[in-house]
């Protein structure tokens, strides 16, 4: 199927254009499913499941769990204001190290 492109004005081009991207979808989408039969088949030809081989969650990402981290630093005019040494340093850090304290003076 030849199509003289150099006849199509602006709006025949684009919708030419629009009609190929679906098309290339459509193929794009069958071939990937082919492709997951014969990855089946194969797995089931070798008396596995895909669970097996590829995990129980498929797709699913193992996430962390974020644990606190224990304090390092305490401000000494406020006991409840506390920094673990991660992150950016909390004002009362930058403050007491402004006023002439060191790291060390504040840690716990």
């Amino acid at each position: 199927m030849a199509v003289d492109i150099k006849n199509l004005n602006h709006n025949q081009l684009n919708d030419l254009i629009s009609k190929a991207q679906i098309r290339q979808d459509e193929l794009r989408k069958e071939k990937v499913a082919k492709l997951r039969e014969k990855v089946h088949a194969l797995i089931k030809a070798e008396g596995y499941s895909f669970d097996d081989i590829f995990g129980s969650a498929r797709g699913a990402k193992t996430r962390r769990t974020k644990t606190p981290v224990a304090p390092k630093y305490r401000n000494p005019a406020n006991a409840e204001q506390t920094w673990s040494g991660r992150g950016k340093r909390p004002r009362w850090f930058n403050d007491a190290l402004k006023a002439g304290k060191k790291e060390k003076d504040l840690a716990i």
